[in-house]
């Protein structure tokens, strides 16, 4: 029996090259989603090391220092490829490798300095993020990267869903449009011409996102009373290395396909 395909279509293709995100429906089934929730809610009850505190950021909206009230809200849990198995063989599957082949090129590696993490978003305590590109963080030959988001229940602007926008990836910044700690500016008429064509992006359980490292995102805190689950990898093509001596260069590295 031939296996399924799980190419994208020439459409699908175009538009992420157009707008820097795509949204890939369903592409985690149920069974892989139900895993990856049982392994976040145990180790989030745990605390199981290591991850990141909303206060550890002070974000607009996070405890002031975690012996305040709500001080040990997780806002991330790291490593999420050491959490249980499910992470690995939802990667390492055809229906993340082919799409990403596509855009990436035939090698695919997944850098593990980078995301690698589960995002937590509590009702209580979670905090705004501001619009900003992911690279900021990064230090890489290119600024040639892919992150692959899987919602593990649904995200909504309302419980701190992302917010992206579209074709940002593709335009050139000056340094003055963004802010001491590199978020992009919102008190300047051309940074707000920019913002004013965001979009949410809206998922079910097992809906996947992939973004560039360009596209500007952004996310508020969590207005529900049901906390906000998501998976986040990074990867990038077998060309584009990080560079030597960098924080992206500083653990090892999976390399998905030959």
């Amino acid at each position: 029996m031939t296996a399924p395909s799980h190419a994208l279509t020439n459409t699908q293709i175009e538009q992420f090259q157009r707008d820097g995100y795509l949204i890939l429906r369903g592409l985690a089934d149920a069974t892989t989603i139900a895993e990856m929730r049982r392994v976040t809610l145990t180790d989030l009850a745990g605390e199981v090391a290591p991850l990141e505190y909303e206060a550890d950021l002070q974000y607009p909206g996070a405890p002031s220092s975690l012996h305040s009230e709500g001080g040990r809200t997780v806002r991330r849990l790291k490593q999420a490829m050491t959490r249980g198995p499910v992470f690995m063989e939802w990667l390492t599957s055809p229906s993340v490798l082919q799409p990403l082949q596509q855009l990436l090129g035939p090698k695919v590696v997944c850098p593990l300095a980078h995301h690698n993490c589960i995002m937590t978003k509590e009702p209580a305590f979670s905090s705004d993020t501001g619009w900003h590109q992911d690279i900021r963080y990064w230090s890489f030959q290119r600024p040639e990267l892919i992150n692959v988001w899987i919602a593990l229940g649904e995200e909504r602007p309302d419980n701190g869903g992302l917010w992206v926008i579209p074709g940002s990836h593709r335009q050139r910044f000056t340094a003055a449009m963004f802010d001491e700690q590199t978020f992009f500016r919102e008190d300047l008429p051309e940074t707000q011409a920019f913002a004013a064509t965001k979009v949410p992006v809206i998922l079910k359980p097992g809906d996947v996102l992939l973004f560039h490292c360009l596209t500007l995102h952004a996310a508020t805190r969590n207005h529900t009373d049901e906390t906000k689950l998501s998976v986040v990898f990074t990867f990038r093509p077998g060309d584009n290395p990080p560079i030597a001596g960098s924080r992206s260069a500083s653990m090892p590295e999976l390399v998905l396909t030959p």
